[in-house]
């Protein structure tokens, strides 16, 4: 059987080259006692890479890369980072997927080049409309970022780089489903993952966190679209829908958490400490180092086993929904965007449109 193994790799830790009002990674670094802050060695990418290369002659290696803004690394980090790729693997498969808000790329036209030439999938954060992407994205000097990320897609596009977009949904976002979806149709995006915008850890809400009650308006309104497009014969990817009509027909969701079990990652921070997930890169979930701890060590660490156990949070909704088997209360950090104590956005937006995404899954099925 073939081995699978990913890593999800911060190589400029949370350093980022914008200030976006809600992230969520600037207040999981606060909330170390010891916020990394240095840029990834090249000792400690290759000791990544050593340990995924020794899982098998034939293992299927996938090297994500997120931030912060990763590209703060710099180009020579990631073309040292391929070049041993290549001097060092066998006949293992080795995929790289790169998240970045696209500044560098619409700097640089060297940045699409690389990408293309070594298949990156490059994932660019874009906040739907340009009023609302600049108020809530500015750059470190506060402006506006909508053009440049814009012509960063125009330059991927050019140089024939697969990419998607990833778009924080905000309370502010959510207000607005057919500018959204507009947007998408203008710029010509058919692969898009909406990930709603959380309040800091320990808290309740914030202005710019997704509610429930929100998720559900902008989900059920963005089908309406969707499935007006999907009649024309045009098919947009929308995470979520997606990932529902796969579990229609017996799937398994490619979104982690999705049916309430986690799946740990080796999510690496720039000083090679490891994490079993990207919303929980703290303290007390450390895993161990990539540059002195075993991957064996690291995944069957007392960390990981506490952070499989932690139980979901209640809601007294769940005890009659005809969809928690295919829930089980979600993701245990993104469910707070889904549901409170008494009310489900996300059974609310299956009863109004898991029936209309079965047909659809259908539908698609049979084209292809």
């Amino acid at each position: 059987m073939t081995k699978h193994i990913s890593f999800l790799i911060k190589p400029a830790s949370s350093a980022c080259n914008m200030r976006c009002r809600y992230c969520f990674y600037h207040d999981v670094a606060e909330h170390r006692e010891h916020a990394v802050t240095s840029r990834m060695s090249a000792a400690t990418a290759h000791a990544i890479i050593d340990k995924a290369l020794t899982l098998a002659p034939d293992a299927q290696v996938a090297f994500a890369f997120q931030g912060g803004e990763p590209t703060l690394a710099g180009l020579p980090f990631f073309r040292d980072f391929v070049a041993y790729v290549e001097a060092h693997r066998e006949s293992q498969t080795v995929t790289y997927a790169l998240q970045t808000n696209g500044l560098a790329v619409a700097a640089d036209p060297a940045w699409a080049d690389f990408l293309a030439r070594h298949r990156f999938l490059v994932g660019v954060s874009v906040d739907g409309t340009k009023d609302i992407h600049d108020y809530l994205r500015p750059d470190a000097a506060g402006a506006g970022t909508y053009g440049r990320v814009t012509k960063a897609i125009g330059r991927l596009r050019e140089a024939g780089v697969e990419f998607n977009v990833l778009t924080v949904l905000t309370g502010q976002l959510a207000k607005h489903p057919q500018q959204a979806f507009r947007f998408l149709m203008r710029e010509r995006v058919d692969y898009v993952q909406y990930i709603p915008c959380l309040p800091g850890l320990g808290e309740q809400a914030d202005e710019y966190s997704l509610t429930p009650h929100a998720f559900a308006g902008f989900y059920r309104a963005l089908l309406d679209q969707w499935l007006r497009e999907l009649e024309r014969g045009h098919y947009i990817s929308v995470g979520l829908f997606d990932d529902i009509m796969g579990m229609s027909l017996g799937r398994r969701p490619v979104q982690c958490g999705m049916l309430g079990q986690c799946a740990p990652q080796f999510v690496v921070e720039g000083n090679g400490d490891v994490f079993p997930c990207d919303f929980y890169a703290l303290d007390e979930w450390r895993c161990g180092n990539v540059t002195r701890d075993s991957l064996e060590d690291m995944a069957t660490c007392d960390a990981v086993r506490r952070f499989l156990a932690e139980p979901r949070r209640p809601c007294s909704a769940c005890a009659t929904c005809p969809f928690e088997g295919m829930c089980h209360r979600n993701c245990k950090r993104l469910n707070i965007a889904y549901y409170d104590d008494a009310y489900c956005g996300y059974r609310e937006f299956l009863e109004y449109g898991y029936q209309r995404l079965a047909w659809a899954a259908r539908l698609i099925t049979r084209a292809r």
